[in-house]
Parts: structure tokens; sequence; C-alpha cells
């Protein structure tokens, strides 16, 4: 898919010369150099490679961001405004262009984005197994158990997530399982295993509760919690009996307990299992694991 949206030279850099199977982001900055993320160090696009040479730096443009957005829409910016207005594109790969740029208002709702001016090109990635330390602790005699995943953006929530679907399906675990996929990024290309269902780009309340009254799930799995609407989501989940699996932004336990705004959750004991992931050793390193009242369950 990145074939057919970025600039040649540049795409054939990476593949002959790095590799997009060893990058996390690329950030495309309008008259900036091009920044390549590889596990967790920043390194500089140049002709060659990967670089630390500012002066061997190839710099973008606004016309090459445009044209990326362009080719990305599959030359229909109208057609994938919705998206856009939330800051963000994804491809039919899963692959999701964050994009900067200026948010045009009406009467307080997004109408849609202009100029833009900066990328962030998320490459995902299928870690096979990279789940199986936390497996057991989420799923006991056989009884599934609600889990939150809580890490730094890019640190692996979304990998770790795709992989708990898949492993479920290959140890012939035939929970109905309901992907909630709001930015297209869980499924890569049908790589959420043989017993789950999926409803992309829905809001987490409109996903779950017509996903709960049309498929009735046993788990549902979904990504990124946001504010109070996720919360009541959640909530609303729990309530109708079936389980949950998803992930929020946070760095550490201790920051977590401390957001307003998921104090709900904490007190009601919804989540049974809290999986902390890092960048320390480089995406999806697993901090520990923990249970409603924050004790520890592992050492790592």
């Amino acid at each position: 898919m990145l074939k057919n949206i970025l600039p040649e030279n540049i795409y054939n850099i990476i593949a002959e010369r790095i590799s997009f199977n060893a990058i996390n982001e690329i950030r495309i900055r309008a008259d900036k150099p091009i920044v390549i993320s590889v596990g967790s160090g920043r390194f500089f696009l140049s002709e060659h490679g990967l670089s630390g040479n500012l002066k061997e730096a190839i710099t973008a443009s606004k016309v090459m961001i445009e044209d990326i957005i362009f080719r990305a829409s599959e030359c229909s910016i109208y057609s994938v405004n919705e998206q856009i207005k939330k800051g963000f594109i994804v491809t039919s790969g899963g692959v999701r262009l964050g994009i900067g740029g200026d948010m045009i208002e009406e009467n307080g709702h997004i109408k849609t984005m202009t100029n833009f001016n900066s990328l962030n090109i998320r490459i995902p990635h299928a870690i096979k197994n990279c789940s199986l330390s936390a497996f057991n602790h989420i799923l006991q005699d056989d009884k599934l158990l609600n889990a939150l995943v809580i890490s730094p953006p890019g640190a692996g929530k979304t990998t770790f997530l795709r992989d708990f679907i898949c492993q479920l399906s290959e140890r012939n675990y035939a929970f109905n399982v309901l992907v909630l996929d709001e930015r297209g990024e869980l499924d890569l290309g049908g790589s959420v295993g043989n017993f789950a269902d999926k409803i992309s780009f829905a809001t987490k309340k409109v996903g779950f509760e017509n996903g709960i009254r049309s498929l009735s799930p046993n788990l549902i799995v979904t990504d990124e919690l946001g504010g109070e609407p996720d919360i009541e989501a959640v909530r609303y989940c729990a309530n109708c009996g079936v389980n949950i699996l998803a992930s929020v932004h946070c760095d550490t336990i201790e920051n977590f307990v401390k957001k307003p705004s998921y104090e709900k959750l904490i007190n009601e004991k919804i989540f049974k299992r809290y999986i902390l992931l890092s960048m320390r050793n480089g995406p999806g390193t697993l901090e520990g694991i923990y249970n409603e009242n924050f004790s520890r369950l592992t050492k790592y």
C-alpha cells in the first residue's frame, strides 16, 4: 500500500536500504527533514538510508504532503473527509496517516482540515506471540477477565490487542469476539482470527450498543479509550455481561490512577487486569501486569 502513496524516490530508498518491516513511523513535515523511527531510535532519511547527519537529510515539501494525502484518499479527499475531520486517514492495509494542518470549525463542530503541513505515517506490524506473557492472566480457567492495556503512544498497544485476538483463535477458544476498529487499524487484512466480527469507523458508544444487540459478542476488543463517552460505553458493555479488552494512552500505572475520567471504572473494578507496556526495550516492552487493586502480579 505504501508504494501507492509515497513518492517513488522515498519509497525506493526505504524499501532498498532500510526495510518497511523495521520502521514504526515516518514523519514528514513541510520544509523539514524526513524522520524515520526504528525501534526506539529516530533517524533522518537520506539518499543512502538512515542517517544521523542533518546535512544528509531529505527535506519534505508541502506539495509532497498534499500529494501523499491525495493518493491515500484514492484521489478523492471528499470521500475521506470524515476521517480527516478526526485528524487521520487509514489506508486499506491498516496504515494510519496522522495529519497536521488547519482545523476548520463551524458551530463548535470540526468541518474539515485544510493547509496540510505534516504527516505521521504509522506502519502497523503483526508481532507474533507478543501477548503471550499476559495471555494466561487475561484468560484464566477458560474464563475471560476484563483487561486494559496501558502504554504511551507507539508502544505496542494495538499490536498486543491484535495478537491476543489471534491467540484465542489459534488455541480454538471459540468466543464470539467483536473487534470495534474505530480507526481501521486493528485488522490487518483479515488478521483477527476465525471467531471475530468487525465494526469499523464507529464511535465506541455506537459500536458497543449496536454490536451487542446485533452480534451477541462474548468479548469486545477496542483500541484507545478516550473521554467520558468511551468510559460510559465500557460501563454499558460490562453491565450487559460482555467482556472487554481495551487500551488507553498513559505512561505509568500511577499516572493512570490519577486520571479523573477513569475514576468510575477504577472504583467499580470493571477491569480485573491492567497490562503496562513501554518503549524501554523497544515497542511492546512488558513492564507489569496488575489486578483490579493495582497489585503487581508479575515481576519484570
